[in-house]
């Protein structure tokens, strides 16, 4: 079975599937009893291939608008513009001056002509009532006002559906309608033959069945459905920072308006359409809207911005136009959203499940019916009645079809699928309480398999909370843990070199020291960026004084490639200044000189090299990130359109900055590794930083090896074949190195791999893992977006949670396969073997839908929503090659089987004489014993299969209240349909010994399952 698996529903990845890889499985699915609920959570391609051409719409409409506005500008120069537009009275009366089908038709259309009508970027914010220095000013009056003309900043939602909805969804499943045609044509007979109500028991009660079959489905659907909409909601709560009031402030993208003044940096996804305002070197990739690979540069020339695109590279301010479903990102979002997402591997795996043993059971339907009609005629050729035939015959026969039609039901294992659903909805949402909310459905079940992690430093494994505690200036080194102190501490420095070091922080910088609601000074930014502020507060600089003396020129902003960050400012005595920070053995690299303890520059020579590496290798090994600033004077003569230089540079300081590792990182790696996980670290961190920090979290051990992403580059195919292995910490590693090693990890090495990222640059690599994880504080907005998992809090020990609650997923749909191939095996062969040697099937249509139900919706209720324990974490991983049916599952469900068979059989051939039963009503008292004893069969296989290796399965049992309630249900209405609806279920009441003979007989099932567990079997 696994192979035929492999070679047909092999296909689908855990991401990136193609679309024959996830059509072919589709089309292989031939026996499916209801379509509509067995691809419920699957692709939607035709709301897929809508949404891309959707896209080429929107890239045909752009290059157009580019070329018009190309061609405006060129005749526009000098030529007096007609008042041509009329403000709507409405926009008047709310007190504005545009309306939003005006401004939507500027930015859409990059209408350079309309946009110089209204006064470019200035004129447009005042016919919003903004500034584009204070932003909006927030009365409640006014934001209404504004949300009534120009709307909300939120896309239309499909409509969550309704209870009823599920119910006509289960209602279309294909053996139902068949069993309910039945239903009806045994009414009328029944009704004609004995009148009503006795004629009318049994197409009453398979009605009655196949109602309770639907409602519960329903209920557990719905259900579901419910928990991926909060999931959803989740997903889009996304905070984005504007000026309102005058203040700098963190607002949700949701509230956003028309007139808000928004600060995007690189990373960030662009929240609404909108106009440049003021910013450096900014790079828009527009292919998400697009499809059009190549970034665009966004300027005072080219303001505009719009929605759904992301920042590539530099930061600005824009004013926003446009929000919600006016823009273009809002209708392909609405599309995109209902296109729905990839199945999972497991999905597909268990349809194949589903489709194999669907085929089995329609044979075995086909020929139970067969030989039911066969043993039916050949009795009345016997007793010389075959050429007169009456009601009760034709009710006989409508018997055994129901009977056949019911084998298909109980056979065709629909649950299957929908169990890994509902395993991941409920996981989905527990996660999301331990900080971890998952992007994509696959993600939870692949993370179980996950065999490598590899993980960020900086606030994965640290803190994130960064201060600077030792710097080197002019030559001395410096403590400066105590910011009261640090005035004194740095009296011995000349006032010159202080003077440059505050310029070079303060200008410097990609954040910002503001003044707060509460009139605060509040710092914003990065935690390097905030600690490196805080670190120029204490020396006693003032932000907003230094900012004023010099005008910013030109920005590059940090990127992690070039590990550095650098400005141009124009001085205010004349001439142009260069400033430089980012990694210290970088930025020492570029520079040939350096200020000296007389606050004199003095070229670098050797000695000076020494002293400022071993300070570095010393800040390094005592776990401190080091920083290197530097500046260079420029002259007079220089265009914000060159490039910043790369050498030439003066050094001013080496900073030490601490970021302590994260309490219960250590353990959480501990864990990992007996989990048979391997944690490696991949930082653009210092190498001895690196080692210093993989060491107190325990990830560097004696045999491991620590290497720097330039060496690793350098290394030939073969080199890396034994060294991937061996490497626990990779050093200044760029994205590239760290996509590099993700993939060998992957192809050659044959490991399920999760990466963290938080950075845009690591995005490819995000992409190309088995399971991306993003963080959530100090994650980009393009890294979410190429992550499967957003980790909330930033933290390694939530990792080791995704990865239980992945493993909890795998194993609980194995527990419920297994759980359920048991019963589908027994409940065939009982019936079959049953009809061809005594001409009378056992269970009747009415019991198998019952029992249909224990195994398929209780069955998965109970099972699939087991919580994780922490012995989980002391098994292999599954890695890439295990198979899903396991031979330790092959091996429990033939052992229960056979049990289960012995009995039941036991039971029709020696259950008379065993219970002494004579008379008329001997059957229907022989059947529901046996009906009795094998659905107790399997309350107890349900409890046996909460552990497939371990004898103890009560362990924690009363921690899991689903599984407690549903098989307390199950029990309950068991003696409810024996005891009190005989009429419609075909049963009679039973004594008390038959009662306990019953329990006892499904009881011993355990102790047998137990003794079948110490077979040993191979793993695969």
């Amino acid at each position: 079975m696994e192979s035929y698996l492999k070679h047909n529903f092999g296909d689908v990845k855990s991401k990136n599937s193609s679309d024959e890889a996830l059509q072919r499985w589709r089309k292989l699915c031939g026996v499916v009893k209801n379509p509509k609920r067995r691809f419920r959570f699957t692709a939607n391609f035709s709301k897929r291939h809508e949404a891309e051409a959707m896209r080429r719409t929107n890239q045909e409409k752009l290059r157009v608008a580019v070329l018009v506005s190309k061609a405006a500008l060129q005749f526009i120069h000098g030529i007096a513009l007609s008042n041509e537009y009329t403000v709507p009275a409405e926009v008047k009366a709310a007190g504005f001056q545009i309306c939003a089908d005006e401004l939507g038709s500027i930015v859409e259309g990059h209408d350079v002509k309309k946009l110089k009508f209204h006064g470019r970027m200035e004129g447009i914010a005042n016919k919003l009532s903004t500034s584009t220095i204070s932003g909006l000013t927030t009365s409640e009056d006014s934001l209404n006002r504004r949300q009534g003309i120009y709307g909300i900043n939120k896309f239309t939602e499909s409509q969550v559906r309704s209870f009823w909805v599920f119910v006509w969804e289960a209602l279309q499943d294909m053996t139902l309608m068949i069993l309910g045609v039945c239903a009806f044509v045994s009414l009328i007979v029944g009704i004609t033959m004995e009148g009503w109500p006795k004629g009318a028991h049994d197409g009453l009660g398979i009605v009655a069945s196949i109602l309770l079959v639907v409602f519960v489905t329903a209920t557990s659907d719905y259900r579901q459905s419910l928990q991926f909409k909060d999931l959803d909601k989740e997903k889009k709560k996304i905070s984005i920072q504007v000026t309102r009031n005058g203040y700098r402030q963190k607002i949700s993208i949701n509230d956003l308006l028309p007139g808000d003044i928004v600060h995007l940096a690189i990373g960030d996804q662009v929240p609404a359409d909108g106009l440049f305002v003021s910013g450096f070197s900014v790079l828009i990739d527009e292919s998400s809207l697009t499809g059009e690979s190549e970034p665009v540069i966004v300027n005072a020339e080219n303001p505009f911005l719009l929605s759904g695109t992301k920042v590539q590279d530099g930061s600005c301010k824009m004013l926003v136009t446009t929000v919600g479903m006016n823009t273009q990102w809002g209708k392909l979002m609405a599309t995109l959203s209902e296109g729905g997402d990839d199945e999972t591997p497991l999905q597909v795996k268990l349809n194949g499940v589903a489709t194999i043993i669907g085929k089995i059971g329609l044979f075995f339907a086909v020929v139970t019916f067969a030989v039911l009609v066969q043993s039916l005629f050949s009795r009345k050729i016997r007793d010389g009645t075959h050429w007169s035939w009456s009601g009760d015959d034709a009710l006989e026969i409508l018997e055994y079809f129901a009977v056949a039609v019911t084998i298909v039901v109980v056979a065709v294992p629909e649950g299957l699928p929908l169990a890994v659903t509902l395993s991941l909805a409920f996981a989905m949402k527990k996660m999301m309480n331990d900080k971890a909310l998952v992007r994509h459905l696959a993600a939870c079940e692949t993370m179980g398999s996950a065999t490598s992690i590899c993980s960020d430093k900086t606030g994965t494994l640290t803190t994130n909370r960064m201060t600077v505690v030792k710097s080197c200036i002019c030559g001395n080194i410096k403590e400066a843990s105590n910011s009261e102190k640090a005035p004194s501490l740095y009296s011995g420095v000349p006032d010159s070199a202080v003077k440059m070091l505050l310029q070079s922080i303060f200008n410097n910088t990609g954040g910002e020291v503001a003044i707060n609601k509460d009139g605060k000074l509040e710092i914003l930014g990065t935690p390097t960026e905030t600690a490196l502020l805080e670190f120029g507060l204490s020396l006693g600089g003032d932000f907003q004084a230094e900012r004023q003396k010099s005008k910013l020129v030109k920005v590059e902003p940090f990127n992690s490639v070039k590990k550095r960050m650098g400005v141009v400012v124009e001085l205010p005595e004349a001439g142009f200044r260069a400033h430089c920070k980012g990694a210290s053995e970088i930025i020492l690299a570029a520079c040939n000189k350096v200020i000296d303890k007389n606050g004199e520059v003095v070229p670098l020579d050797e000695a000076s090299i020494n002293h400022l590496k071993g300070t570095i290798e010393q800040f390094a090994s005592e776990a401190l990130r080091t920083l290197c600033l530097a500046y260079m004077e420029m002259g007079n003569e220089y265009s914000d359109k060159d490039p910043l230089p790369v050498t030439g540079y003066t050094c001013i300081a080496i900073v030490g900055i601490k970021d302590p590792v994260r309490p219960g990182v250590k353990e959480s790696v501990a864990i990992c590794r007996s989990a048979g996980i391997t944690v490696r670290m991949v930082t653009g961190d210092n190498i001895n930083t690196a080692k210093a920090i993989a060491r107190e979290c325990g990830i560097l051990t004696d045999g491991g090896i620590a290497i720097e992403g330039p060496v690793f580059r350098e290394k030939s195919e073969e080199e890396l074949l034994n060294l991937i292995p061996k490497i626990q910490v990779m050093a200044r590693s760029s994205p590239m190195d760290k996509h590099t090693l993700v993939k060998h990890l992957r192809t050659t090495f044959d490991e399920v791999v999760a990466v963290t990222g938080d950075g845009t640059n690591d995005a490819p690599a995000l992409h190309e893992a088995d399971i991306g994880l993003a963080m959530g504080i100090a994650g980009t907005e393009v890294a979410k977006e190429s992550a499967d998992v957003i980790i909330l809090d930033d933290n390694f020990s939530t990792i080791v949670t995704v990865a239980k609650w992945g493993r909890s997923v795998y194993i609980n749909i194995q527990k419920f396969v297994q759980f359920q191939l048991t019963v589908n095996v027994v409940a065939l062969i009982v019936n079959f073997s049953s009809a061809c040697l005594t001409g009378s099937a056992p269970l009747t249509a009415v019991q198998l839908l019952w029992v249909n139900m224990i195994m398929d919706t209780l069955g998965a209720l109970a099972l699939a929503t087991e919580p994780p324990n922490d012995a989980l974490m002391k098994r292999t991983p599954v890695g890439r090659k295990g198979n899903f049916i396991s031979n330790v599952m092959w091996r429990n469900i033939l052992g229960q089987s056979l049990y289960q068979f012995v009995i039941i059989w036991y039971l029709q051939t020696q259950g008379k004489a065993l219970f002494r039963l004579e008379g008329p009503e001997s059957d229907l008292i022989l059947n529901t014993l046996i009906f009795n004893s094998f659905v107790f069969c399997q309350v107890f296989n349900e409890i046996s299969s909460r552990e497939m290796e371990k004898i103890d399965v009560f362990e924690g049992i009363l921690e899991n209240y689903v599984f407690v309630y549903v098989l307390s249900c199950t029990v309950v209405f068991q003696i409810i349909i024996i005891e009190f609806l005989g009429t419609f279920a075909n049963t009679s009441p039973l004594t008390l010994s038959q009662w306990f003979f019953s329990v006892f007989m499904g009881f011993l099932g355990m102790p047998i399952a137990a003794g079948v567990k110490m077979i040993p079997v191979g793993s695969t």
